[in-house]
């Protein structure tokens, strides 16, 4: 038993062997020489600035599954091979360590010390086998067709191989095949709208199931769906995972690679359960735990590591900031990591977050902008499109901290019709639609990075920051906030003063990142505060909607002290949102017999006054 188990094993290292071999030569960026984390954050529009968010990057990034990265550009014969090289090691372990304990166990033992659960899973799998057969199937068809089929898939297939005399080194590779067969079509297919439509509400079963795949970098993104895959329990599997995948951006090699990899080890444990009994299947689950676990393991050392390899010296110091490093004329191509919808289905509109990956060679810092430069021309004189400005919704490092990455937030631009009573596509947002319909893999042209207005003055860490947004203009501030709260950077460590998040939308499903804010709160409780105004769900003090200057009015006395002892003020959002919050602030200044446009005026002069509206 112990030469048919093992056979597979030399297989894969001769595969990992061969994949070594191409991917040895290019030499590669040390992340633990500069303290880099590969961690990352899994997670609106206008004419000028048709969303207050993003940041749009080339090539794609080349995340090392063991946690190193590269700042070359890397073919996609490179990427693939290095995705084959990291999957054939994981399941030369997996095969390794499963070995010994199958061996140890005879068959006519391992038959009856087989878990209930796996008995449930083989009567089904017959009773679907008896079924094929009786059509007159072969038996390796017959395997084949039910570990294709998203209820037995290959854990309920691999018994019933078993059951049907044939051995173990055909079943295993015959049930993989199968289970793997619809997986690929299956991402390709979600692809198209109608399918998404007709399959929505199985896929939001699945993206509940698997909403946790999308926290981290690639490497942790990786490693959690192939356990999610492997793990043999009640609703996980390739299906579901591959499902999980596509609806959080996942790119497709590593969702393959992925999934490919649960599929085999869910193959080894459900062998060692049917061969083995409970020992056996517990010592594979073990070995799987402990091989995708590496990723979380190094993932929470990594977060104490510095983010500091971006930083100008000293770090506050703004006469480097990068500004229009790429023009209209000779824009830079970046290429979309991920998009995913980041509103709930009672929000008012789609908004999504987009990651660009720019390589590193479109740096930024936190409070600027993107070009976007969507595709075709204008209709009206056959001219290119002109840019549209979109505030980044990252830290200068990125979502997964390599400075390799930029988010945008976009809010999808439509137009009711009152007459078709529909949305009318010839109104629709040109940029916002095309960033919200973006594939990972799909480029966009940049152009940026710009403005200055909305910088962070680092010089002195005890200054308060006062952030007020509408909607996507939140989008500045997600930087802001991860730079101060979330990384481990000088700012950072240095930063002793508060930040005040105000922030506007119609209701509840419309929140965004408020998983980011709640969890900074509960970190930082003294130096974070966060207050909303829902319009459709709250009450002003007159009973009227809650719009963002009713809930500022409501601490109008403590804003005025801090901006009087010198904090920092600044809006994004709608232009609309301006003469309400300037009407208040008016209304309380006359209170407090306060000349208006004098105490402005003051608060512009020493630079403490801070607008970006679209």
């Amino acid at each position: 038993m112990t030469r048919v188990l093992l056979t597979p094993v030399f297989i894969l290292l001769a595969i990992g062997g061969i994949a070594d071999c191409f991917t040895t030569s290019p030499p590669q960026f040390s992340a633990s020489k500069y303290g880099i984390s590969p961690k990352q954050s899994f997670l609106l529009p206008s004419s000028r600035h048709v969303g207050a968010s993003g940041r749009v990057l080339p090539a794609m990034v080349v995340d090392n599954i063991d946690g190193g990265m590269s700042r070359q550009k890397v073919s996609k014969r490179q990427f693939a091979v290095k995705t084959l090289a990291r999957t054939a090691k994981t399941l030369v372990l997996l095969s390794l360590y499963t070995a010994p304990a199958l061996a140890a166990f005879k068959k006519k033992a391992a038959v009856e010390a087989t878990v209930e659960a796996t008995v449930e899973t083989l009567h089904t799998g017959q009773k679907v086998a008896n079924y094929f057969r009786s059509f007159g199937i072969p038996d390796l068809g017959v395997l084949a067709l039910i570990s294709a089929l998203p209820v037995v898939e290959l854990r309920g297939a691999v018994p019933v191989g078993l059951w049907m005399g044939i051995p173990i080194t055909t079943v295993l590779p015959v049930c993989v095949m199968g289970n793997m067969a619809p997986i690929i079509p299956l991402l390709f297919l979600l692809r198209n709208d109608s399918l998404k439509k007709l399959m929505g509400p199985i896929l939001k079963r699945a993206e509940k199931k698997s909403s946790s795949l999308g926290v981290g970098s690639l490497s942790k993104q990786w490693a959690s769906l192939a356990a999610f895959v492997g793990i043999p329990l009640p609703g996980t599997g390739a299906w579901t995972g591959a499902m999980g995948a596509f609806l959080l951006g996942m790119p497709t090699a590593v969702a393959l690679s992925s999934i490919f990899t649960g599929v085999v080890a869910a193959g080894c444990i459900m062998s060692a359960i049917t061969l083995a009994g409970r020992t056996g299947g517990l010592a594979a689950l073990a070995i799987l735990a402990a091989v995708t676990g590496k990723e979380f393991i190094s993932g929470e050392k990594g977060e104490i590591s510095k983010q500091d390899f971006l930083e100008a010296d000293p770090y506050w110091d703004q006469s480097t900031v990068p500004v229009n490093t790429y023009k209209n004329k000779a824009p830079f191509t970046g290429k979309v990591i991920s998009t995913k919808r980041i509103v709930g289905p009672k929000a008012t509109g789609e908004t999504c977050h987009i990651i660009i990956n720019h390589n590193g060679d479109m740096p930024y810092w936190e409070g600027q902008s993107y070009g976007v430069i969507p595709p075709g021309n204008r209709e009206k004189d056959g001219k290119p499109h002109s840019v549209r400005l979109y505030s980044i919704a990252s830290s200068r490092y990125g979502d997964d901290m390599t400075g390799n990455t930029g988010s945008l937030c976009v809010r999808r631009a439509t137009y009711w019709c009152p007459e078709l009573k529909a949305d009318d596509p010839a109104k629709k947002g040109i940029c916002s639609n095309f960033l919200c319909d973006t594939q990972p893999g799909d480029e966009v042209k940049m152009t940026g990075p710009a403005g200055k207005v909305m910088l962070l003055p680092e010089e002195d860490p005890q200054t308060d920051y006062i952030m007020v947004a509408t909607g996507t203009g939140i989008a500045p501030y997600r930087g802001f906030i991860r730079r101060l709260f979330v990384e481990n950077t000088p700012a950072a460590n240095a930063y002793k003063g508060e930040a005040w998040l105000f922030l506007g939308v119609a209701n509840s499903d419309a929140l965004l990142y408020d998983d980011e804010w709640q969890s900074v709160k509960q970190s930082h409780p003294t130096q974070f505060r966060l207050d909303y105004a829902l319009s459709r769900e709250q009450n002003n003090k007159k009973g009227g909607k809650m719009y963002i200057q009713d809930k500022m009015e409501e601490y109008a006395d403590e804003i005025f002290n801090k901006l009087d002892k010198g904090a920092h003020i600044y809006f994004c959002g709608l232009k609309g949102m301006m003469p309400g919050i300037q009407e208040m602030l008016q209304g309380v200044a006359d209170k407090k017999g306060l000349d208006y446009e004098e105490w402005l005026k003051g608060l512009k002069k020493n630079k403490q006054w801070h607008v970006e509206v679209y």
